[in-house]
């Protein structure tokens, strides 16, 4: 790794390629103990097959195009971070799930086509504010998820080891091939969804507040059908679905950049779409410069210290020719910060004319810890920020794209409040993240439909 600092960067060359990242300080990278067997297991992975292709790239660039022009809205949301060990047909098949349940909700509501982005099949890398912890008086490496090391606290476990990197690419071909074949195989069927979602609402009777949502969605259905719309049509039988995460971990993303034999351009084919960092958007930074040149669909994620400045070189290097679609900024303010933070970064883009496709992070700003030493969100500050997001919007003139959270299909108990009234004494019952709290997924569809309700203000 390049040891370059702050100092010695100048602008960005206009020339690129998948490696000339390494010429720029790059942030959150592990400390592999041995470079060869990096090496070997890089020159591995650029031999696989791609996980996706090119062209499913560019469809999804166009649909997010078509949010950034406020025709769509985009639900990105998956696992905090993915486990080698957890992830089994049903957990993807749950997640999936309440990933559909909630786009029901949301196209109703809008008006418009929901673009299913997950954060799934690669979100194995996480950043972290220490590079160390200590547990009883001894220190070792952070945890950075299973593509780098393994979460129990030994010198063995948390050794970087490179041959997790081609363990995430297997497990990640492996989901993505079991999403594909949910998605349309009939399982993702318009009126099976439907069928969940009046499940939840007949079963809480928080729940209920949301019928005439639901009554909405039934009276819709029957008018397709009046029109003479097949039960097997396409559009109500499968749904196209996307994947996403972190591009963390460079020497995998380089490994598995590819050049596009129809247009000779380079598209990161770990992913559909890639996001960088709050921790890694630093302009002259490693992240930075390798987003830049790759073609996929980008995203970079805004805390309440980005400022206009930031925000516009950041459009500027990632997407200078200005297409719609290319470039999603996802802010994660904290519900106490969003109404102050966000309204002069909506203004910057919006008058300098760059198509900023804009979601909502609601998760990683209101995260606490318990007295007990658990981080937690409560639902309430979620849905805060979600306000807060909508009201910036509604003030600046701009459309609010779409959100990002963090969710599961399983009954965890990592976020408090929402309709069970979780506290901060039932997190222990079932938790189990390996990272971040995750919404549940009553809590998930319960985030839907309040979202419903300002979509459909």
């Amino acid at each position: 790794m390049s040891s370059v600092t702050a100092e010695t960067v100048g602008p960005l060359p206009a020339s690129w390629h998948p490696s000339s990242w390494r010429d720029r300080p790059a942030a959150q990278q592990p400390q592999w103990p041995v470079q060869s067997t990096l090496e070997q297991a890089c020159e591995t992975l650029a031999k696989l097959p791609p996980l996706v292709f090119a062209g499913e790239a560019r469809q999804l660039q166009g649909k997010l195009a078509e949010a950034c022009a406020g025709r769509a809205f985009v639900l990105q949301a998956g696992d905090c971070a993915e486990s080698f060990n957890g992830v089994t047909a049903d957990s993807i098949r749950d997640q999936l799930k309440v990933i559909l349940q909630m786009a029901v909700v949301l196209a109703f509501s809008a008006g418009v086509p929901t673009v299913k982005i997950g954060r799934i099949a690669g979100q194995f890398a996480k950043p972290r504010s220490s590079s160390t912890e200590v547990v009883n008086n001894v220190e070792l490496p952070s945890f950075r998820g299973h593509m780098i090391n393994d979460i129990s606290f030994s010198e063995r476990s948390r050794t970087a080891d490179p041959e997790r990197l081609i363990r995430a690419y297997h497990q990640s071909a492996s989901t993505l091939n079991l999403l594909r074949a949910f998605t349309k195989g009939g399982y993702a069927d318009l009126r099976q969804v439907h069928r969940w979602n009046q499940d939840f609402i007949a079963s809480s009777p928080e729940g209920r507040r949301y019928e005439r949502v639901a009554e909405g969605i039934d009276a819709a259905l029957r008018f397709m059908a009046a029109c003479g719309i097949p039960p097997d049509a396409p559009e109500l039988h499968q749904v196209d679905f996307y994947t996403s995460h972190e591009a963390l971990v460079l020497d995998y993303e380089q490994a598995l950049t590819r050049q596009d034999s129809i247009t000779g351009q380079w598209y990161d084919c770990s992913a559909h779409m890639l996001w960088i960092g709050e921790r890694t958007r630093r302009l002259d930074g490693a992240h930075v410069e390798f987003m830049r040149g790759i073609k996929n669909p980008v995203g970079c994620k805004l805390g309440p210290t980005a400022t206009p400045a930031d925000v516009l070189e950041l459009c500027e290097n990632l997407n200078p020719d200005r297409i719609p679609g290319r470039l999603t900024l996802i802010s994660r303010m904290g519900a106490r910060n969003v109404f102050d933070a966000l309204p002069p970064l909506l203004v910057a883009a919006r008058d300098a004319g760059h198509p900023v496709l804009w979601e909502c992070d609601p998760m990683h700003g209101n995260t606490y810890t318990t007295p007990g030493g658990l981080k937690t969100r409560h639902f309430e500050d979620v849905v805060t920020e979600i306000n807060g997001y909508f009201d910036a919007h509604n003030q600046a003139g701009t459309w609010p794209g779409g959100i990002h959270v963090e969710i599961t299909g399983d009954d965890v108990t990592e976020c408090v409040g929402g309709a069970e009234a979780l506290s901060d004494n039932d997190l222990e019952r079932r938790y189990e993240t390996m990272c971040d709290p995750r919404l549940n997924g009553t809590q998930s569809l319960e985030l839907a439909f309040r979202l419903a309700e300002r979509l459909s203000d």
